[in-house]
């Protein structure tokens, strides 16, 4: 198969024919119709991800159809048109056995831990568990986009953040993860602030019904955010993963509000002191989300279903596996406003 494939991290990957994979005997072979370019896979190629063993194959979100299972697999079929959470879980350990699928502790991630979806096929492990079936009306392109960023976005807004209608909800950063963020607030009923630096990212938050948007660079993020929802905001979501962002989210807040990171942090950071004396004084809740289990995800697909939900409004662009790892490289430094699909 025609794969994206780094040697070295941080070296221009280049598209390569690769052994097809090979399906696990409780797993299954999925041909990728299309698999999103995401934040996360930068992270893996500069070698942030201890997991990754070089050479890899990058690639955590994706969609297709199963094209082989493994002989313990029985829910699963041959034909049947899948997605799956970037964690997949074993289903058995002290955490699955909780229904807390997304921090399994055996956890497998395609794109991470083994070889994954930029590439013709990629392999669903513990297919049982975490091969999520789609709706014959749900495009296989606009399933690629959940798997990341839209299903990390819906559990830290619905379930960690606890979002309410008439919630004020302050988002900071305005790529996938936080403008499904913005999307899925609304939807909810609360009053959305998103903190982004590019005009195109808060023009599509604007687009999709942020009540206000504000460019970090040239005010006080904290300050400006308090005056707008006239004392803080309930809940707060570090969509980026930086101290810069983590300190506005957390500053952001009302008392007894409610910061919740899920942007992933690049390195190693020190959280200024203060951060945690405003936390003690204010007696926030620090909250981190993970992901979202496979067992989760029919409550979000019923909302997309039944046009609550659009994740396909943010799709921005369409690329091949030949420009997607010039693209990839080019992540750490873009200005991101929605998501970008590879179609192999």
């Amino acid at each position: 198969m025609r794969a994206v494939l780094f040697e070295r991290f941080g070296e221009l990957p280049q598209v390569h024919e690769v052994p097809d994979p090979v399906c696990p005997p409780d797993g299954a072979v999925v041909r990728v119709a299309a698999t999103g370019l995401c934040r996360s896979d930068w992270h893996a190629w500069t070698g942030h991800d201890p997991d990754v063993v070089l050479p890899h194959v990058p690639g955590h979100e994706f969609a297709g159809e199963i094209i082989e299972v493994g002989a313990e697999v029985r829910s699963r079929h041959i034909g049947e048109r899948v997605t799956a959470p970037f964690v997949c879980a074993c289903g058995n350990c002290a955490s699955c056995r909780r229904g807390q699928h997304q921090v399994c502790d055996h956890q497998q991630q395609p794109g991470f831990t083994h070889w994954g979806s930029f590439a013709e096929y990629v392999v669903i492990d513990v297919a049982d568990v975490n091969a999520v079936p789609l709706p014959d009306g749900l495009g296989l392109d606009v399933a690629a986009s959940l798997g990341c960023r839209f299903a990390t976005a819906y559990r830290a807004v619905v379930a960690r953040g606890r979002v309410r209608s008439g919630d004020w909800f302050a988002v900071h950063g305005c790529g996938g993860l936080g403008l499904s963020a913005v999307m899925i607030a609304i939807a909810g009923g609360a009053r959305v602030v998103a903190i982004d630096p590019a005009p195109a990212a808060r023009e599509r938050a604007t687009a999709l019904g942020a009540a206000a948007v504000l460019d970090p660079g040239s005010l006080d993020v904290p300050a400006a955010v308090r005056e707008i929802t006239g004392g803080g905001a309930a809940v707060s979501l570090d969509a980026i993963g930086g101290v810069g962002s983590l300190v506005n989210s957390i500053g952001s807040l009302r008392t007894g509000g409610r910061h919740v990171q899920a942007g992933l942090m690049g390195a190693a950071t020190d959280v200024p002191a203060d951060v945690i004396a405003l936390t003690v004084a204010r007696e926030l809740e620090l909250l981190g989300s993970h992901g979202m289990a496979a067992h989760d995800y029919p409550a979000m697909l019923a909302r997309i279903e039944s046009g609550e939900l659009e994740p396909g409004r943010l799709i921005r662009r369409r690329i091949g596996l030949t420009d997607a790892a010039a693209e990839l490289a080019a992540l750490g430094t873009a200005e991101v406003d929605g998501i970008t699909l590879i179609e192999p």
